[in-house]
């Protein structure tokens, strides 16, 4: 991957009222999300497998003085799960071509996995560029 390389990765709730709709939307979510119906949802595809482990999600609980700690061992389960790093080269695979959005159900749009998996994969694909 080089310099050249353009990734477009956003994060962005389920229950958001964005009805403009461009390339790839990925559930990043383990569950489904409550009271959101399939074809309002308009995912393409539900990688669960690529969410933070139910322990690790559990100890989180959505309290944004954990998201640092939280954030850290996301990345680490990300960095060392054959699955999930399978998974993460799908997503940059398709970002090299259309926008992914990296769906979540989440109320807090700062504090929750998919900015983490977002930010962790623009850093993994061009670490001299991103932050």
């Amino acid at each position: 991957m080089g310099i050249n390389s353009f990734l477009f990765i956003v994060a962005e709730s389920c229950i958001s009222s964005n009805s403009f709709r461009v390339g790839v939307r990925i559930l990043v979510d383990r569950l489904w999300p409550r009271g959101v119906s399939k074809d309002a949802a308009s995912i393409d595809e539900w990688m669960k497998e690529i969410a933070p482990s139910p322990e690790l999600r559990t100890s989180f609980s959505h309290r944004p003085e954990r998201f640092e700690e939280f954030a850290s061992s996301y990345e680490r389960e990300l960095s060392e799960d054959p699955l999930r790093l399978g998974l993460a080269d799908r997503i940059c695979e398709t970002a090299r071509g259309q926008t992914v959005t990296l769906v979540y159900a989440a109320k807090d749009p700062i504090h929750n996995h998919a900015v983490v998996l977002r930010d962790w994969l623009k850093r993994r694909l061009n670490p001299k560029t991103s932050g």
